[in-house]
């Protein structure tokens, strides 16, 4: 069922005819998907009409990325950051979502450069600093007078802020602080942007005052002139060099020496040090990181949509791909038809999904939280920490393990830039590591889990959520039926009884060290293969949870709610499934209600698959965007992936360079040997 409204003129070309007879086999309107994605029609037409703008645009237009050396990388990277900054002045865009949809297209399949002012760098001025600060340093900040990064992380020391190294000590003499890079573990490593493109830095520091450490704090700090952008006397600056993706971003290294900053530049909001060094603390100590939270808060809407990405080439490709037989002396049938590569594909289809609106739900949380601690609710933090971080971790790790099996699943061609998954796979796997390495992360919600559980074994009513831990959740499951499997109601009580058990058998092992008389620290330390279980099925649970919410309350027409039902099962179902040892441990599930969930799992994959290109239609990626020949959504790969290999530039010369220097030399000396 094909939709009225299309991505952009060049898609009213000549379509492969495999894809078009996918698309007509949908059961429903893929459009109206796309509007519960975006949030409504009028968003996903406001969304496509700026990504117009810019496909449009043909200052944004440049030769292929695998094409590039890192140098024109980065520069054309920089070039399109700026351009975006000034077109989008001069369009009058100054809504947050709208700025993001348009850079987002500018820079295609690329994290965008300048991402770390306009986020990390903005939201430490306007929630650390005071009235004043901000009135100066935000009017700078947006009107791109200065450009800024976020240098928190050290060489020696990222997600253990307090170990951080970086000094700032106070002269009450001359009423500066004095910024020192101790030692060589010491110098901020990795910030975006930070080798050659910024001037300024929030950069995270322990402070010293009165001959005390008063923990780690944040500093505005000037790096370069203002005039030829030259490093400052003081100040060492460079590049970290090539790494797995992220070619256009210039991460960087910063090291201090004896750098002196003017009083005012610490960001005084909830702590200052007066002007004879007596220190004020904040009311509490976590408000400093409310700019990683920020950023972890909005991963895991990422993860899903670089999944999105991800089913988008695989599924499009397995659809155009005919490979092997089925039948003797038959046509060669669709890669897409083969119940195995509808196994691989289809879970993780369902999971973008889940991620994607679990990702809405973490952002008005993040949203609503930032809100209550401006007016001073600070109960909020707890669990806003815990779950940002938690789910930051489990979204990133499956993303990952899915790109990797998304782009396996294309074959060969898979391996090749032209199918997009080499740039996709380097841009999504650093999320396991940045805001926070991941198994560090979970151990963060392992200790809100922990006390929670203490709470609720005193008889407290937990909300949110943790919700679960003071309901009553049945011992066994009372399912006995393929029909009981897609009983919402069954699958969640699953969940909830899974994360239970896993909270309560890490609880266990941390007592009985402790009555081992071992220190906390050792108990805890062995106890992490418990608490990381429990971590994830905390955080399997609220993906499932949330996922069911917004299917249910979504106000679309019977068809579209139908088709996310089933994604919803199968992405339930398919956990189960495959973490079927966590359910059968104690009894919940027996062996023949396993098998009953597979058996569902087998039915849910048939249904779905006549819908498989029109939910991956839903997701709405132009080709631009994409930059996949493999997922072209005419489904013309192999002319174009022809027309891209002869573009490569070492095929303008029929006759390289290598040749005359080491090739024709070696052959005339074995011939002359003949």
């Amino acid at each position: 069922m094909a939709s009225n409204l299309t991505l952009s003129s060049s898609y009213n070309a000549k379509m492969n005819p495999d894809i078009q007879n996918e698309r007509n086999k949908a059961t429903f309107d893929y459009i109206n998907l796309t509007y519960l994605i975006d949030g409504s029609k009028e968003k996903t037409e406001r969304r496509r009409y700026i990504q117009s703008l810019v496909e449009n645009d043909p200052d944004f237009q440049h030769k292929p990325l695998a094409f590039m050396t890192r140098e024109e990388r980065y520069s054309n990277s920089i070039r399109k950051a700026i351009l975006a900054v000034k077109k989008m002045d001069a369009l009058g865009l100054n809504d947050p979502w709208e700025m993001e949809i348009y850079k987002g297209a500018a820079n295609r399949s690329e994290d965008p450069s300048l991402t770390l002012h306009a986020s990390m760098f903005l939201h430490a001025i306007i929630n650390q600093m005071d009235t004043d600060q901000q009135a100066k340093w935000s009017e700078q900040t947006f009107g791109y007078t200065i450009i800024g990064t976020y240098a928190q992380t050290e060489m020696g020391h990222g997600t253990h802020l307090r170990g951080l190294e970086t000094t700032a000590t106070f002269d009450p003499k001359t009423n500066e602080f004095v910024l020192h890079s101790p030692t060589l573990s010491s110098i901020k490593w990795w910030p975006g942007n930070l080798g050659k493109t910024v001037t300024h830095a929030a950069v995270a520091a322990q402070l010293y005052s009165q001959g005390k450490c008063h923990g780690v704090h944040m500093f505005m700090v000037q790096l370069r002139s203002l005039e030829d952008h030259q490093p400052l006397p003081g100040i060492e600056l460079g590049d970290i060099g090539p790494k797995l993706g992220y070619s256009n971003i210039d991460n960087g290294f910063l090291r201090l020496k004896n750098y002196r900053i003017p009083y005012d530049n610490m960001f005084m909001k909830y702590s200052k040090v007066q002007r004879d060094g007596t220190y004020v603390k904040p009311p509490r100590a976590k408000l400093t990181y409310g700019s990683m939270v920020l950023i972890r808060s909005f991963i895991v809407g990422s993860m899903g949509a670089q999944l999105a990405k991800g089913a988008t080439i695989s599924i499009r490709y397995s659809a155009v791909r005919r490979q092997s037989e089925m039948e003797l002396g038959a046509q060669e049938p669709q890669v897409l038809d083969f119940q195995s590569q509808q196994l691989k594909l289809l879970p993780y289809l369902a999971t973008a999904y889940a991620f994607i609106f679990a990702g809405k739900k973490m952002k008005d949380t993040y949203i609503q939280s930032s809100n209550a601690i401006s007016e001073g609710d600070f109960s909020v933090m707890p669990e806003l920490h815990a779950t940002s971080a938690g789910l930051k971790a489990f979204t990133s790790w499956v993303a990952n393990e899915g790109l990797e099996i998304q782009r396996m699943s294309c074959g060969g061609h898979g391996y090749s830039q032209a199918s997009g998954f080499p740039e996709l796979y380097a841009t999504t796997v650093p999320a396991c590591t940045y805001e926070g390495e991941n198994t560090v992360m979970m151990l963060q919600t392992a200790r809100f889990l922990m006390k929670c559980m203490t709470r609720a074994s005193n008889g407290e009513k937990l909300h949110g959520a943790c919700s679960y831990m003071s309901e009553r959740v049945p011992s066994r499951s009372q399912a006995s039926s393929l029909e009981h499997f897609l009983n919402n109601n069954f699958i969640i009580q699953a969940y909830k009884h899974r994360a239970y058990r896993m909270a309560t058998a890490a609880a266990m092992s941390v007592q009985e060290q402790l009555k081992k008389d071992k220190p906390h620290h050792e108990a805890w330390n062995n106890s992490h293969f418990h608490l990381l279980k429990a971590s994830e099925a905390h955080c399997h649970l609220y993906i499932v949870n949330n996922f069911y919410e917004y299917v249910m309350e979504s106000d679309t027409p019977p068809s579209v709610k139908d088709v996310t039902l089933t994604l919803f099962h199968l992405y339930a179902l398919h956990g189960i499934s495959s973490k079927k040892g966590d359910f059968l441990h104690d009894g919940y599930f027996n062996g023949n209600q396993i098998d009953l969930v597979e058996k569902q799992i087998i039915q849910l994959i048939a249904k779905l698959r006549p819908n498989c290109l029109a939910l991956v239609d839903a997701f709405d990626f132009s080709d631009t965007i994409l930059d996949s020949v493999l997922g072209r959504y005419d489904g013309n790969v192999y002319e174009n992936l022809y027309k891209w290999a002869k573009s490569c530039p070492m095929n303008k010369k029929e006759v390289p360079d290598a040749y005359g220097k080491y090739i024709k030399p070696f052959l005339m000396e074995n011939r002359s040997k003949l």
